[in-house]
Protein backbone atom coordinates (compact mmCIF):
# COMPACT_ATOMS: atom_id res chain seq x y z
CA UNK A 1 0.00 0.00 0.00
CA UNK A 2 1.06 3.58 -0.63
CA UNK A 3 2.11 5.37 2.64
CA UNK A 4 -0.42 8.17 2.05
CA UNK A 5 -3.17 5.55 1.73
CA UNK A 6 -2.16 3.81 4.98
CA UNK A 7 -1.92 6.73 7.43
CA UNK A 8 -5.05 8.85 7.28
CA UNK A 9 -4.26 11.39 10.04
CA UNK A 10 -2.56 11.71 13.44
CA UNK A 11 -4.79 11.68 16.50
CA UNK A 12 -4.15 14.07 19.38
CA UNK A 13 -6.42 13.64 22.38
CA UNK A 14 -5.69 14.12 26.05
CA UNK A 15 -4.85 10.43 26.43
CA UNK A 16 -2.75 10.44 23.25
CA UNK A 17 -0.71 13.39 24.55
CA UNK A 18 -0.01 11.49 27.79
CA UNK A 19 1.08 8.41 25.81
CA UNK A 20 3.21 10.65 23.58
CA UNK A 21 5.21 12.00 26.50
CA UNK A 22 5.30 8.96 28.80
CA UNK A 23 5.77 6.09 26.35
CA UNK A 24 7.27 7.74 23.21
CA UNK A 25 4.24 6.67 21.14
CA UNK A 26 2.31 8.40 18.37
CA UNK A 27 -1.35 7.63 17.64
CA UNK A 28 -2.72 7.55 14.10
CA UNK A 29 -6.02 6.72 12.43
CA UNK A 30 -5.12 4.31 9.64
CA UNK A 31 -6.77 2.46 6.77
CA UNK A 32 -8.85 -0.53 7.94
CA UNK A 33 -7.08 -2.80 5.44
CA UNK A 34 -3.56 -1.82 6.56
CA UNK A 35 -1.50 -4.45 8.39
CA UNK A 36 0.98 -3.70 11.17
CA UNK A 37 3.81 -4.07 8.63
CA UNK A 38 2.13 -1.58 6.28
CA UNK A 39 1.72 0.89 9.15
CA UNK A 40 5.38 0.48 10.21
CA UNK A 41 6.69 1.08 6.68
CA UNK A 42 4.37 4.06 6.11
CA UNK A 43 5.32 5.84 9.36
CA UNK A 44 9.03 5.20 8.80
CA UNK A 45 8.82 6.54 5.24
CA UNK A 46 6.55 9.54 5.90
CA UNK A 47 8.14 10.81 9.12
CA UNK A 48 11.75 9.56 8.71
CA UNK A 49 11.87 7.69 12.05
CA UNK A 50 12.48 4.09 13.15
CA UNK A 51 9.48 2.24 14.55
CA UNK A 52 9.98 -0.21 17.40
CA UNK A 53 6.44 -1.59 17.76
CA UNK A 54 2.92 -1.14 16.36
CA UNK A 55 -0.32 -1.96 18.20
CA UNK A 56 -3.74 -1.52 16.61
CA UNK A 57 -7.30 -1.27 17.88
CA UNK A 58 -10.66 -0.87 16.20
CA UNK A 59 -12.68 1.96 17.74
CA UNK A 60 -16.43 1.70 18.41
CA UNK A 61 -16.94 4.04 15.44
CA UNK A 62 -15.28 1.48 13.15
CA UNK A 63 -11.97 3.31 12.69
CA UNK A 64 -8.59 1.61 13.05
CA UNK A 65 -6.30 3.31 15.57
CA UNK A 66 -2.55 2.57 15.50
CA UNK A 67 -0.28 3.12 18.49
CA UNK A 68 3.24 3.48 17.08
CA UNK A 69 6.16 3.20 19.52
CA UNK A 70 9.27 4.90 18.20
CA UNK A 71 12.83 3.66 18.64
CA UNK A 72 14.48 5.35 21.70
CA UNK A 73 16.81 7.43 19.51
CA UNK A 74 13.75 9.29 18.13
CA UNK A 75 11.42 11.47 20.19
CA UNK A 76 7.68 11.30 19.53
CA UNK A 77 7.39 14.88 20.82
CA UNK A 78 9.69 16.11 18.03
CA UNK A 79 7.62 14.33 15.38
CA UNK A 80 4.38 15.74 16.86
CA UNK A 81 5.81 19.27 16.77
CA UNK A 82 6.87 18.73 13.15
CA UNK A 83 3.33 17.57 12.33
CA UNK A 84 1.87 20.62 14.08
CA UNK A 85 -0.28 18.64 16.52
CA UNK A 86 1.57 19.67 19.67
Amino acid sequence: MDPQDVVMYPLMTEVASRILEAENKLVFIVNLKASKGDIRRAVEELYEVRVEKVNVAITPKGLKKAFVKLHPEYKAVDVAIKLGIL
